[in-house]
């Protein structure tokens, strides 16, 4: 009922490094959660903000800023930046959400590289 130990929380989410907790329900929650713990100021929630209509699975992650790509700028972006191939990868990064934006109201469906997608790793 009290959660764990902060010294768990530590070793899990650190002390003093930026966090990103992508979240299926509202930011607020985890906020509340963290709140008096040590990392607090550096725990980014990304989660339901009810925003979109109806439209394709990916597109509605899109608009709620929880898809790969708003993560992965995120991480970038809180890390530091990484100088030029930051700057590459996020450059490419927002070209392909211009690109998913683009297909989705042509197409009506996801891009075929998010709908045929496949977990490259062996299951275990």
């Amino acid at each position: 009922p009290h959660g764990i130990r902060d010294a768990d929380f530590d070793a899990l989410f650190t002390e003093n490094k930026p966090v990103i907790f992508a979240y299926h329900g509202y930011p607020w929650l985890i906020h509340r959660l963290a709140y008096r713990r040590h990392n607090h100021n550096n725990i980014h929630v990304r989660g339901y903000v009810e925003e979109g209509t109806t439209t394709t699975p990916f597109d509605m992650v899109v608009q709620n800023r929880l898809d790969r790509y708003h993560l992965a700028m995120d991480a970038i972006e809180r890390a530091g930046g990484f100088g030029e191939r930051g700057a590459a990868a996020l450059n490419y990064l927002k070209e392909m959400r211009a690109k998913h934006h683009d297909y989705v109201r042509e197409h009506g469906q996801d891009m075929p590289e998010i709908l045929d997608w496949k977990w490259p790793y062996p299951k275990g």
